[in-house]
């Protein structure tokens, strides 16, 4: 079980399977609605996550069509993102996470829109884009 919660503490949730798919995206929006370089995201199958607390706090922003993001009213914690065409996952940033998810990033991704001041150091893969357009386009 991994445990997660808002700077507040009035917003908790637990994750009762596995994260998968974790990369730090340095897109515009998620640096923006983090306040931070970037966003380091996991995938969460929906039905392995439960809010425990607070889940009337979640106020949802619809952050580009069909795509929102959830954070908690009171402290503005980015908290939960969710998909209207894949309903059956969740993304979930790592930094509101109480516990070790153990898992790591495997790659970054939109490196194309990184912040200026900024310098990638590890030696991760990166990515111009999104992990998926760069499957595509090197199967």
């Amino acid at each position: 079980m991994i445990k997660g919660s808002c700077l507040c503490g009035r917003v908790a949730y637990e994750i009762a399977g596995p994260l998968t798919d974790v990369v730090n995206c340095h897109c515009g929006m998620c640096r923006k609605a983090h306040g931070a370089a970037f966003r380091t995201r996991a995938t969460v199958q929906a039905a392995d996550f439960k809010w425990t607390r607070g889940e009337n706090h979640i106020t949802w922003y619809c952050s580009s069509p069909g795509n929102y993001r959830g954070f908690c009213e009171a402290c503005g914690t980015p908290l939960l993102s969710r998909l209207d065409q894949t309903p059956e996952v969740y993304g979930l940033p790592l930094g509101a996470l109480d516990d070790d998810p153990g898992v790591r990033p495997s790659a970054h991704c939109h490196v194309a829109d990184r912040a200026p001041w900024f310098e990638i150091t590890d030696d991760l893969p990166r990515h111009d884009g999104a992990l998926e357009a760069a499957a595509e386009s090197n199967p």
